[in-house]
């Protein structure tokens, strides 16, 4: 099962024209990212915190072939995430599942480099031709892939003439080691900048952004990047959407062992998981959330998906029932009326950055 294969009496789902979905049997839905022929599925599977931190070779083929079984064709990398060995691990997990390669997509990012040392001056925290040019070439080797289908800039670099690092962009494409690129964590002044080069010179234009997005924080996929949707038909491939495991209710009474928040990788999220007025009203959702026939995770899972700008929400699962759980928000889409998300926003949009 996959978006590149509709079977016969498929149906359209209700969201924007830029953004056309499709629902196959069972459950998963697949949208287009922005105006781009690439289908992704509504939920998708990441890598971050949990690859070789919480999961290793066997437990990602695990949950990778438990994903693609229920229809996730998108696994979200980053050169970055556990120091490269996130690509080489989910790399092994793909080669082992042998699946056809139009069947699935992988992302990655560059912007931080692995090199952190004193010298590494063109490595590091930059989007200049010279880092980015060798970043691609390494992913693919640590993925054992011939090519990457969606590559994002995963910050943006103030040093770097936007234009330098959008040629090399679209030179990653002209060679055929990426397919479509993107950013993650503009600004939509620079989205918009990139954009606009790209398309004056004929180069490849970015087709998405990944940024955070959950009922905590809302304002930049809503309103700073609100022109950008139809302008530029600006798709999204959005991340963290229980708030880094917040919206799960777990944090309520402290950081439990074991949790995101109790690793020292993540410990600067701390603060953040133990807020007390967005943990209140996290409690306050458990009730719309059961009348629902779900959990609160569920429901915040369901909320990010809810609209159809956003072409794929990234999930983290560093254990299978968490990934099964999770794709359980798939059924709470359709019930979110107009009537319960004007009470979830009563409960969580004063306390949203």
């Amino acid at each position: 099962r996959t978006a590149n294969r509709l079977p016969a009496g498929y149906r359209p789902g209700l969201v924007p024209a830029s953004s056309p979905t499709v629902l196959l049997p069972p459950t998963m839905i697949y949208r287009r990212l922005g105006r781009s022929g690439l289908q992704l599925s509504a939920f998708s599977l990441g890598s971050w915190v949990t690859y070789h931190n919480q999961v290793d070779d066997r437990s990602a083929v695990e949950m990778l072939a438990a994903a693609y079984d229920a229809g996730i064709n998108f696994f979200d990398n980053a050169e970055v995430y556990a120091g490269g060995r996130s690509e080489e691990i989910m790399g092994r997990a793909l080669k082992t599942l042998g699946w056809p390669r139009l069947n699935y997509v992988v992302s990655t990012k560059f912007f931080w480099g692995l090199d952190r040392s004193g010298d590494a001056v063109n490595r590091k925290d930059t989007l200049n031709r010279k880092y980015l040019m060798q970043a691609i070439d390494g992913s693919l080797r640590r993925f054992g892939l011939e090519h990457i289908d969606l590559v994002y800039c995963h910050r943006s670099d103030p040093h770097t003439p936007i234009a330098e690092t959008v040629r090399a962009m679209n030179d990653m494409i002209v060679q055929g080691k990426a397919l479509y690129w993107g950013t993650s964590e503009w600004s939509a002044a620079d989205i918009r900048a990139a954009w606009e080069i790209a398309d004056r010179h004929g180069w490849h234009r970015p087709v998405v952004e990944q940024p955070e997005y959950h009922l905590f924080h809302r304002k930049r996929v809503e309103q700073e990047y609100a022109r950008l949707y139809e302008d530029i038909g600006l798709g999204l491939t959005t991340w963290s959407p229980l708030a880094s495991g917040l919206l799960t209710g777990k944090y309520a009474q402290g950081v439990p062992e074991g949790s995101r928040g109790a690793l020292e990788a993540t410990a600067w999220l701390r603060d953040r998981l133990v807020h007390p007025d967005r943990n209140a009203a996290v409690a306050q959702l458990a009730p719309i959330a059961a009348e629902l026939g779900g959990s609160v995770a569920q429901l915040a899972l369901a909320w990010a998906a809810r609209d159809g700008r956003v072409s794929s929400v990234i999930t983290g699962a560093s254990r299978l029932e968490q990934l099964q759980h999770n794709l359980g928000a798939l059924a709470l889409i359709d019930k979110l009326t107009p009537e319960v998300l004007a009470r979830i926003d009563a409960i969580t949009q004063a306390l949203a950055d």
